[in-house]
């Protein structure tokens, strides 16, 4: 494909040639017999957007689930309310998501029996790492004597009775692609073979447009109740001696400062993450730059969950929430990412909250944290082994392209996903609006 005036970030107008990599850029190319041109009509082409922190199953489950967090139902009468009204779906169950305590408290098996329609119920909560069941739920997974039919998403024990979701996957696909997402990293920490060969699989057969990459099996999710620090050790080291790189999820203080001292003990592998690092203290700033590892982070919750934090955080710690310049400043390679669908999913109202670090209500949380437009986006630029290098409109790069129809200057002033109007992936257009 010949992609014509085409306008990159510095300001140069080009016309690209690609096939599944980038073959030439010029200042003009004439069309090769029977190539397919695209006229960009003075459009930015830039690379295509890489998400580095998704769940893809989650997220296609998601579409059909209802959510209740508290954007959606404000208290224990409107949360009966909402499962009362909510669709069976096919497997038998009523799936919620996004549950957060600022609803209506904890949430147990007892209390769920109390609101819940005699069919089997789970609530995942929004951090992504629990879910809640009903003692119709608990039965039909073989755990009627659990105690308080709170699960862990991870635990493999009772999820694998559960149906997967196998929907939704091309509905999930589309909307990356009209963003300008040409590839996804699946963070989910318990994919087992099967899973990740179905994915494969539905990006080879076209249902699936992005590249997709894998953290596990080198992903671990800390719990502040388990924070075992030798057991880490142990973990990490066993992962690198098979020259396989861990990913490890860090939300809390605690977390991060046992997960940096682990890696201090085990060594550091090229490819080394943190996840999310959502809280980071002062000073952690000097150990986690010298690990060298890099940080995937989500600023987009400073929008989606900032007005929580500015209630739920003292104001002397809200500087360390889902830090990007300082990190920067400090030298740690820094990548975005949504989290979706834990966040929204969409990179560029992640970008515009790395930019602008403005809360739901107006607030501005951490302000000192703000990034210029253009690193942001470049923060989405990262391949799947580098989240934290840019790539660049060059000769043997992947042909993975966004194409948008602004110019640059509008582009870095807006960072609008509605400007984006064709997605390439390998050299074959994917999207276009």
């Amino acid at each position: 494909m010949l992609i014509r005036q085409a306008r990159l970030l510095d300001g140069r107008t080009v016309d690209i040639r690609t096939q599944d990599r980038i073959l030439e850029v010029a200042d003009r190319l004439s069309p090769h017999r029977g190539e397919q041109v695209y006229d960009a009509e003075a459009g930015t082409v830039i690379p295509g957007l890489h998400d580095h922190h998704v769940h893809l199953w989650s997220a296609a489950a998601a579409l059909t689930s209802l959510r209740v967090g508290p954007g959606e139902v404000r208290n224990l009468e409107e949360l009966a309310r909402a499962l009362a009204a909510a669709e069976i779906g096919a497997d038998g169950w009523i799936r919620a998501v996004g549950y957060h305590e600022a609803v209506a408290g904890p949430l147990d098996r007892h209390v769920l029996d109390r609101i819940t329609p005699e069919v089997p119920v789970r609530i995942q909560h929004r951090s992504g790492v629990l879910w809640i069941l009903n003692s119709r739920g608990l039965a039909k997974v073989g755990m009627s004597d659990h105690p308080d039919g709170r699960l862990a998403s991870a635990d493999r024990a009772w999820s694998d009775t559960l149906q997967r979701q196998q929907t939704g996957l091309t509905d999930v696909s589309e909307r990356l692609s009209g963003y300008g997402v040409t590839g996804v990293t699946d963070a989910t920490p318990d994919l087992d073979a099967a899973d990740i060969v179905k994915l494969v699989y539905a990006h080879r057969h076209g249902e699936l447009h992005q590249r997709v990459h894998f953290l596990a099996p080198g992903k671990r999710i800390l719990h502040d109740t388990d924070l075992d620090h030798d057991e880490l050790v142990g973990w990490i080291a066993e992962r690198h001696s098979d020259d396989v790189p861990v990913a490890v999820h860090c939300v809390t203080a605690a977390q991060l400062v046992v997960a940096l001292s682990a890696l201090r003990s085990a060594g550091t592998h090229p490819r080394d993450r943190i996840e999310h690092a959502a809280v980071v203290p002062d000073d952690t700033l000097a150990d986690l730059a010298d690990t060298g590892v890099t940080v995937v982070t989500q600023p987009n919750f400073v929008v989606e969950r900032g007005d929580q934090y500015l209630h739920d955080v003292r104001a002397e710690e809200h500087h360390e929430l889902w830090r990007v310049a300082t990190l920067r400043k400090a030298g740690v390679p820094v990548a975005l990412s949504t989290d979706m669908p834990f966040g929204v999913g969409d990179p560029w109202a992640t970008m515009r909250a790395a930019v602008r670090r403005t809360t739901a209500s107006g607030a501005r949380l951490g302000t000192t944290e703000c990034v210029s437009a253009d690193e942001a986006l470049t923060m989405f630029f990262g391949s799947a082994d580098q989240p934290a290098t840019p790539r660049r409109i060059e000769p043997g790069q992947p042909a993975d392209l966004c194409i948008v129809s602004v110019s640059p200057t509008e582009l870095l002033a807006d960072l609008d996903a509605a400007t984006v109007s064709a997605t390439v992936v390998g050299g074959e257009v994917v999207f276009s609006r």
